[in-house]
């Protein structure tokens, strides 16, 4: 997976509050192969109607080409499914900024490569706003620029900047530490010799 500090992108609005994992992809799709993609299934109940089709009044139907997604609070919430992220991921979105996340959606997000940026409610109400717009995010500033408007700031812990940064998941966040890992290993197996299993002569 590749890596990025700064994304420039046209973001649209939906908003809504507690958009739910099974909102984002509906548990019917997920016997696809995720090699399939599942961007077409994304928000599939929301985008289209009871025939199937696009509803052209839905945001994300009136902006195809954005990358970035602006929402309310508790986006993400309810179920675990990774697929969520997939969905996403897949129909182009880089980045979701919005005043809060679940969790596990959180992590999930992180670990493919999405943005879960996190602003005050003001701020996504101001964004909200001006969609659909150009916008910019910068990862290590932790900014959000719209042109002629304030620069807004978001919250990422260090850790998830890091791994988006770098397009490390958590095995790769680990590899990073070998050297010390490698240190701690040898002074430990010094200090307690009888810890570690004998080999035979």
């Amino acid at each position: 997976m590749a890596g990025w500090s700064r994304h420039d992108g046209l973001a649209a609005g939906l908003a809504l509050e507690n958009v739910d994992t099974d909102q984002l992809i509906p548990a019917r799709f997920m016997s696809i192969p995720r090699s399939e993609g599942y961007g077409d299934h994304l928000l599939h109940d929301l985008r289209r109607g009871s025939d199937g089709a696009l509803d052209p009044a839905f945001a994300l139907n009136q902006s195809p080409g954005a990358s970035v997604l602006i929402a309310r609070r508790n986006f993400g919430c309810g179920s675990s499914r990774e697929a969520a992220v997939y969905a996403l991921v897949d129909a182009g979105i880089r980045a979701v900024i919005a005043p809060s996340f679940g969790d596990i959606f959180a992590g999930n997000a992180i670990n493919n490569g999405l943005l879960p940026a996190q602003v005050s409610v003001e701020a996504a109400e101001a964004l909200l706003a001006l969609a659909p717009c150009p916008l910019a995010i910068d990862i290590a500033a932790r900014q959000i620029a719209v042109a002629g408007q304030p620069v807004l700031g978001f919250e990422l812990a260090d850790q998830a900047a890091t791994k988006l940064e770098n397009g490390w998941d958590d095995i790769d966040l680990t590899r990073a530490e070998a050297p010390q890992i490698a240190a701690y290993r040898a002074r430990l197996q010094g200090q307690r010799p009888w810890v570690w299993p004998q080999t035979e002569r």
